[in-house]
């Protein structure tokens, strides 16, 4: 869910999901309420009751966590599915670290090597898709890889080098005065280093050099380690918005849950 669907959206956005329905075998539909304070949970329940999807992957913001036990009423089965926590940083302001002379950032549009480095930075991610039991936890993985692809190719991804070995990658997305981080992590064989603040300095300064304003990310809310990084850096916390999942029942009972 990108910054602009959280913080710029006038109204609730319901579309369909091809790419995850054709991933996962079952229909998909994503449905993103903004932050508008006037919208009623009324809107909310109609464009439930009127979705033939399998599945709705509903975003909401947090505080109208009262919605959660109405939704519950409105015939499909609804999981939990963590919560997405968004954060910003001015550009120019971070906290960056120490010269790292051997340390450099550069552009990679290897389709192989990218596939390779989402799949040890992310095996464990934990992402909203855990909480269905109809997805597929690989078949999430690889969606985490065709979206860097597509950074790739649109040349927005990322890696951090040390002389020539990887150490980290990071894909954005850059529109107009700002930057949204949309996955950013270190290899295994490099964490625990402080890597990660010199792969927030690549994107920063990659930043300013365009002229834009601010770098903004997210993650799951229980990824509470690299929030810390994010504080450390000099990110500032914005909103949490809710994910749950509203399943057609009678396909849980196929499944036999």
């Amino acid at each position: 869910m990108t910054w602009h669907d959280v913080f710029e959206a006038e109204a609730i956005q319901a579309q369909e999901s091809p790419l995850e329905s054709a991933r996962f075998g079952w229909s998909v539909e994503r449905l993103n309420v903004p932050p508008a304070s006037d919208i009623p949970f009324s809107a909310i329940r109609e464009a439930v009751l009127g979705s033939a999807a399998d599945v709705i992957v509903l975003r909401y913001p947090a505080e109208r966590g009262g919605w959660f036990a109405e939704l519950t009423a409105l015939g499909r089965t609804v999981l939990f599915a963590d919560s997405l926590a968004y954060w910003r940083l001015c550009a120019g302001e971070g906290r960056a670290p120490g010269a790292a002379p051997n340390i450099s950032a550069t552009e990679l549009i290897d389709p192989g090597v990218v596939r390779a480095l989402i799949s040890d930075i992310f095996a464990a991610y934990g992402n909203h898709y855990l909480a269905n039991p109809l997805f597929d936890v690989a078949k999430a993985l690889a969606g985490y890889q065709e979206w860097a692809l597509r950074s790739a190719r649109e040349g927005g991804c990322v890696v951090l080098k040390e002389d020539s070995r990887v150490l980290g990658l990071a894909t954005v997305e850059e529109t107009g005065p700002r930057t949204e981080i949309l996955l950013a992590g270190v290899v295994s064989e490099a964490q625990g280093r402080g890597i990660y603040a010199h792969l927030l300095k690549a994107i920063e300064d990659r930043t300013l050099v365009r002229g834009a304003k601010e770098v903004v990310i997210s993650t799951q809310g229980h990824n509470t380690r690299v929030q810390r990084a994010w504080v450390r850096y000099g990110f500032e916390p914005v909103r949490t918005v809710l994910t749950v999942h509203l399943i057609r029942s009678p396909l849980l009972l196929v499944h036999g849950r």
